[in-house]
Formats: C-alpha cells, sequence, structure tokens
C-alpha cells in the first residue's frame, strides 16, 4: 500500500484547507459586519448582503422542512471521501487541482451546515431585473473546480480517462 500523505496529497489538501480558511474568515466577517438581509451595495452590478442559504445550489430545497439539512451533509461527507481517494490515486494528475478545489468548497459548506444549520451567503450579483443568487468562496471553489473537470473529461483527461483507472 502506498504511502497516503505523499508531498502532492500534502500540497492538494492543504489547498483545500486554505480555502477552507478563506471561506470561513469571509464569512465570519460578512457575519460580524452585517445583519441577516442586510444589503450593501458597491457597484451598480454587486452587492454584498447576508442570507443563509438552508438549500443547496440556488436555494435548491432550502424549504424542505429540514431533513435537507442532513441531507446535504451526508453528500458532502460522501463526496469528500470519493475526493479524497480521487486526490490520492491522481496526486500528480492535473485532475488534481480541481479536485482540491471542489474539496476545500464542499468542506467549507458542509462546516456551515452542521455547525449553523445553513450556509452564508454573501456575493450578489444582480443588474436591473436580473440577479444570480448570493454566494459564498465556497461556492467559487466549487464552482471552478467542476468547470475545470467538465472541460478535463471532454478534452479527454480526468480521473475518469485515466490509464490506471479501474
Amino acid at each position: 500500500m502506498r504511502e497516503f500523505f505523499t508531498p502532492a496529497m500534502r500540497k492538494w489538501l492543504g489547498l483545500a484547507f486554505a480555502i477552507i480558511v478563506v471561506d470561513h474568515l469571509t464569512k465570519w466577517w460578512i457575519s460580524a459586519s452585517l445583519d441577516y438581509q442586510e444589503h450593501i451595495p458597491l457597484l451598480p452590478f454587486f452587492s454584498l448582503v447576508r442570507v443563509h442559504n438552508t438549500g443547496a445550489a440556488f436555494s435548491f430545497l432550502a424549504d424542505a422542512g429540514g431533513w435537507q439539512r442532513w441531507f446535504f451533509i451526508a453528500i458532502g461527507v460522501i463526496a469528500t471521501a470519493v475526493i479524497v481517494r480521487l486526490l490520492h490515486r491522481h496526486g500528480d494528475e492535473p485532475v488534481a487541482l480541481p479536485l482540491a478545489l471542489v474539496l476545500g468548497g464542499a468542506l467549507g459548506n458542509v462546516i456551515d451546515r452542521v455547525a449553523l444549520g445553513h450556509v452564508v451567503d454573501f456575493l450578489y450579483f444582480h443588474y436591473r431585473g436580473f440577479a444570480w443568487p448570493a454566494f459564498n468562496v465556497a461556492d467559487m471553489a466549487i464552482s471552478v473546480g467542476a468547470v475545470m473537470l467538465v472541460w478535463d473529461s471532454l478534452r479527454g483527461h480526468g480521473p475518469a480517462a485515466s490509464k490506471d483507472a479501474p
């Protein structure tokens, strides 16, 4: 059995940890600075707003009655186990960067769900009648990592295309 904490694995877990730290520092700052649903316009198309998301992306299942908290925590824990295994297997390949981004973002939001029962979102892009749901640093890491994974898979790279994948 190969050593688990290889130099590559330490690097990617370190990146995931850094994302969690930045995510939680920004959420702490917003929570300490803004009241719930307080809105501070910074640009004509961008504001800071403190909202609590009990659902998933775009508040999916936010009004489901409470069971979704444990469901999303379970999904986050399972995703963490799968991603850590993939990082261990593919830590020296380009696919490790997007996996580490998704891992850090997923854990950042899971920590919120466990500790608070919701995720703190605060980055709000809008223009005239159009608005993107508020999000946070963890969501950005997940989104960037997911786009990179899709891009790699479309180019024939990634864990599924690896020659040593089962």
